[in-house]
């Protein structure tokens, strides 16, 4: 037992109602739903998973006459190599380096086992009904960081983050906002970055941004104690030169925003962007990089009143596990918690409910300051890492935190042993489980669960394509690299089941693109050294046209209305109690 005050993942611990949920899988019929139904209901206690679903086509892109990206400006414009067909469609990739398009979201409801309930789409607008004043959110479909889930801090909605615009924009997810222009930024176009949430009856709300022009959200989380009504948010900004405008180094990384109280026609502009967090590598002692890119952040979540989040890609800063300081003398710009970059929260510490007021005096050379975020301690600190690529990120108490790492997105092909050499040679992509060393006062990565993910083996997929992709000259065929946004629980038995969305590698224009696998793990909470027997099994494989995106719990659970697991078993019939991987 670790005393208070000397845990890793510090601040005021949650408690057992909301850590150790005990859920039930409901007999429910699988059916299919849109937003304005009025018999929508997510049962507490199940998943909720978040996949893109591409509209095809071919005419929306003409190879060798459409110029890329749309009212380019030269020199920015390029001419389309492929028609709008999927998935040939993201060879574009090769010319233009913003290609994307965007796409319907659907959510579904699963057991714990992965078999669905029923399916409710996010408005947009091939939907009948839905006018451009109508409220509405689409995803980039090969934007692999997108629709995150995650369940409000009160467990009565789960958020996301999308984009104000119509299915089959062209290079949205590196469009600017709308208050945030960049003329250094060859995709010209304008949209708010939206914040949805949906609740226990299916019902949307969703809330205007002008934070990540240039760049994408990854995820929200709904801060409603106490009246703050927030969200802090996680993403990227920048798609041009230097100098960047303001906007684009305020509006990256950590963000926050107040949530709307109107439908998105009567929204007024929100202004901002409104920065939550700063990070800088100068903290660790390093030469400064590229302003506003040490904040490329995506995983996201908030344990024990502490914000923490990921960063994994990109060309500058480290991929690491972060966290935002509150309890910093923001006056000096040294965060109590993390006087040289690096520490531990606060066991005082407390969630902002308002944006880290900055000097925008010093932008232009050093970002948002003072700096209020830290790396979690024993946690990487190497500046672009070609081993460290974080992504989704869950407690599972105190003194144990689970990490998503994406594997390194590296296609190498070898035809003798048909893999993907550089994806099957990874020994730290896939689940990594962390716990705090009282000795040293700082994580320690225990070991990486990898079995059963099968990292670097292609894998078939109904109606996708076979043989090699003409323009990069790989095999279509994916293969798992890793893993993406997590959910888990502790069971009552000791131990936690793990639910991932898998990453890919492939020969395709763009990987983010491939159809990817929903998995689940269970493991030995207390185990400090690799278990035997444990391993991932598939609950969900993406058809072709799909990409699985996000996993969370369904909306209200955790408030005493879940269903008890122990009375059949939190994976349904058939299976052992509270342990789902013997799942078919």
């Amino acid at each position: 037992m670790i005393a208070e005050g000397s845990r890793l993942f510090a601040g005021r611990p949650l408690s057992k109602s909301v850590v150790a949920l005990t859920l039930l899988s409901t007999a429910l019929a699988s059916s299919f739903a849109h937003a304005d139904d009025d018999d929508v209901h997510f049962r507490p206690g199940h998943l909720l998973l978040s996949r893109a679903v591409f509209v095809n086509d071919a005419d929306t892109i003409t190879p060798g006459v459409t110029q890329l990206p749309p009212n380019c400006v030269s020199p920015n414009c390029v001419t389309a190599i492929a028609d709008g067909t999927y998935p040939t469609v993201f060879n574009n990739d090769g010319v233009d380096g913003s290609f994307g398009l965007t796409a319907r979201i659907l959510l579904d409801e699963l057991r714990l086992d992965g078999r669905q309930l029923q399916s409710l789409e996010v408005p947009n607008s091939t939907q009948r009904g839905i006018s451009q004043s109508k409220d509405q959110m689409v995803t980039s479909f090969s934007s692999k960081s997108e629709l995150a889930l995650n369940l409000s801090l009160d467990h009565r909605n789960v958020t996301f983050m999308g984009y104000l615009a119509p299915i089959g924009a062209i290079d949205v997810s590196n469009s600017n906002t709308p208050d945030v222009i960049d003329p250094t930024n060859p995709v010209p176009n304008a949209y708010y970055r939206l914040v949805a949430e949906v609740d226990e009856n299916g019902h949307f709300h969703f809330t205007k941004m002008n934070a990540y022009s240039g760049n994408n959200g990854r995820a929200a989380i709904f801060n409603d104690r106490h009246g703050a009504g927030v969200f802090y948010t996680s993403g990227n900004a920048g798609n041009g030169g230097n100098p960047q405008p303001a906007g684009v180094i305020t509006g990256a990384g950590m963000q926050i925003a107040t949530e709307a109280d109107a439908p998105l026609a009567r929204q007024p502009d929100p202004g901002g962007p409104f920065p939550l967090g700063s990070f800088n590598i100068t903290e660790l002692g390093q030469k400064a990089d590229k302003v506003g890119k040490d904040t490329n952040f995506r995983g996201l979540t908030v344990f024990g009143n502490v914000i923490y989040t990921t960063k994994g890609s990109g060309g500058n800063g480290v991929n690491t596990v972060y966290f935002v300081d509150t309890t910093g003398n923001a006056a000096n710009g040294n965060p109590k918690a993390c006087p040289n970059g690096v520490g531990v929260p606060d066991p005082s510490a407390s969630l902002p409910t308002m944006q880290i007021f900055f000097d925008g005096s010093k932008l232009a050379t050093q970002g948002v300051t003072p700096y209020n975020m830290c790396v979690l301690s024993g946690f990487p600190t190497a500046l672009k890492s070609a081993t460290a690529f974080p992504f989704g990120i869950w407690f599972a108490d105190a003194n144990t935190l689970y990490v998503a790492d994406e594997g390194n997105g590296t296609a190498t092909f070898d035809p003798a042993s048909n893999t993907y050499s550089a994806a099957k040679a990874q020994t730290t992509a896939g689940l990594q489980k962390w716990v705090f060393d009282s000795a040293a006062g700082a994580g320690k990565q225990v070991y990486t669960l990898q079995a059963g993910l099968d990292l670097g083996v292609p894998y078939t997929v109904p109606g996708y394509p076979s043989g090699n992709n003409v323009a990069t000259g790989k095999p279509w065929s994916p293969a798992t690299d890793g893993l993406r946004n997590i959910a888990g629980r502790v069971n009552r038995d000791g131990t936690v089941t793990i639910w991932a969305i898998t990453s890919t590698v492939s020969g395709s224009g763009d990987q983010g693109a491939d159809p990817n696998k929903l998995v689940v793990i269970t493991d030995t909470l207390s185990a400090t050294a690799l278990p035997p027997g444990g391993s991932f099994v598939t609950l969900r494989s993406a058809k072709s046209g799909e990409a699985l995106r996000g996993v969370s719990f369904t909306p209200g659970t955790g408030l005493g209305r879940d269903e008890e697991a122990h009375e059949r078993g939190a994976c349904g019939r058939g299976h052992r109690d509270d342990d789902c991987s013997d799942s078919d």
